[in-house]
């Protein structure tokens, strides 16, 4: 056994990781905020003063919301499990100290631009990519950093073996680098405002090739990346088939730059393109259930251990959620199935059945495995709060998305709905109106879900509070990779 010893860099883990969990909670009190103006619509205008009510208005705060969610909470969970797992896989310190304090206060500093332009109505439009020019740049040059401190610590390993969760985190590198470098290209006018160089079906086309495959890499290769490496880590399980997990990897990465076109049927975007990316998103179907075959699979022989592990709740809950999501989805791009779906809450619900049930739940559970080891503890301070946690966090789910999959059906039925004279059988308001109790419960949902993080944050610093912060830990490589 060699007695080599390395040291890891756990400082810019740990930043991550408390910053992870303080943006769930404001990027979730944002939704419950646009959440209620559904249900209330002139909540914020009758409690805050005239000026600002355009800055909280529900147009400008949706984007918010989907920013904070996607890239303050996922993003710095992803730079936290990244940074972890590729030190502890490659048996070597991070590439640069320095460049990944560059790539921690950049991204912050992005997060908090976003929180001040979006208010503001300084976007270009463009979902998942609203912020402005100046702002892109900032982007660029962090994840181009973070790029050098991810690949460098590949290229300085002490073992031959790039473990898989490497090649899930390295396609969502380079994928979202990619995607972000072409959708984003504009034309500036003002320090606050460009225009996009692409125009009408081109630039629609484009902006979704975009947005699809942010869904694709930034939330579900990365994401997969942090399943590979913490389910079998505390399963205390090696991965149930390394082999599938390779196939899954490159059957995934090819196939979803293709599903893009599946958000634009019956659009002007020609039929052939709609037609390819519908066929795409239904072959996605196969590596999707491939890997959350393989995440659950990997429990087999230690089951039990789901009965008392809240954190491998949190885990298996993701994976399940992640083949429920991977199932809707195709089925949605099946363009019979669209033509109910398209523009209804359905949508909406099979967004957040991927972004709470999948995206946050392995989020989630990660950072439980991680803290208390970054803090030099050996388990979370209130083991009884990270169930409680599981359960709070799990119904505020299940309401929130079976609200929208009934309220997205309930719509698409009053839209088609004609009479024997061809007419609309119902307005559009009386659609609006049956809604508002689905709405009401989503709301319930969402706040659920907040006071779930909330908990987490309380037992988050509790943990901090009764452990230590070393900013690295020095251990034999052979006991502990």
């Amino acid at each position: 056994m060699s007695e080599t010893q390395t040291t890891y860099n756990y400082k810019v883990v740990r930043q991550f990781a408390v910053m992870t969990v303080i943006w769930g909670v404001v990027g979730m009190l944002v939704g419950v905020v646009i959440a209620a103006q559904l249900v209330w619509p002139e909540l914020i205008s009758s409690i805050v003063p005239e000026f600002l009510a355009p800055v909280l208005s529900y147009g400008r705060l949706r984007p918010l919301h989907t920013n904070a969610v996607i890239f303050a909470f996922g993003g710095c969970a992803l730079f936290a499990t990244s940074y972890y797992s590729v030190q502890r896989t490659c048996h070597t310190r991070i590439f640069s100290d320095g460049l990944a304090a560059f790539t921690f206060w950049g991204w912050q500093i992005v997060i908090l631009l976003a929180a001040i332009s979006l208010p503001m109505g300084w976007t270009t439009g463009k979902e998942y990519a609203e912020l402005e020019w100046p702002i892109d740049i900032l982007i660029t040059l962090v994840w181009v950093v973070y790029a050098v401190v991810f690949f460098g610590t590949i290229a300085t390993r002490k073992v031959a073996h790039i473990y898989v969760s490497n090649w899930f985190f390295g396609a969502m590198i380079i994928a979202v680098a990619l995607l972000h470098l072409v959708n984003s290209a504009e034309i500036p006018v003002a320090w606050n405002r460009s225009y996009s160089v692409y125009a009408g079906v081109q630039d629609a086309m484009v902006q979704w090739w975009y947005g699809h495959n942010a869904v694709g890499f930034f939330l579900t290769a990365g994401f997969l990346g942090i399943m590979y490496y913490f389910v079998p880590k505390q399963a205390e399980r090696p991965v149930y088939s390394y082999r599938l997990s390779v196939v899954h990897f490159w059957a995934l990465i090819f196939t979803y730059m293709w599903a893009g076109p599946h958000h634009l049927h019956y659009t002007a975007l020609p039929d052939w393109a709609q037609s390819l990316g519908m066929l795409f998103s239904l072959i996605l179907l196969a590596p999707s259930w491939g890997g959350m075959i393989n995440g659950i699979m990997t429990l087999s022989g230690a089951w039990h251990k789901l009965r008392d592990d809240p954190i491998l709740k949190f885990l298996i809950t993701s994976l399940s959620f992640y083949g429920m999501s991977t199932f809707e989805g195709p089925m949605m791009s099946v363009k019979a199935v669209n033509a109910l779906s398209h523009y209804t809450d359905w949508t909406v619900g099979h967004v957040h059945s991927g972004a709470l049930g999948w995206v946050a739940m392995v989020s989630i559970g990660a950072l439980y495995y991680l803290l208390p080891r970054l803090f030099g503890r050996q388990q979370m301070y209130s083991v009884g709060l990270v169930t409680a946690h599981f359960w709070i966090a799990t119904i505020g789910i299940v309401l929130y998305v079976a609200s929208m999959w009934i309220a997205g059906v309930m719509q698409g039925l009053y839209w088609r709905a004609v009479n024997d004279d061809g007419t609309l059988m119902f307005s559009f308001v009386e659609a609006v109106k049956a809604s508002y109790i689905f709405w009401e419960v989503r709301l319930v949902g969402g706040l659920l879900f907040l006071v779930g993080m909330l908990v987490m944050t309380y037992n988050m610093f509790r943990t901090i509070a009764a452990g230590n912060s070393e900013d690295a830990v020095v251990l034999p490589v052979a006991q502990h990779a």
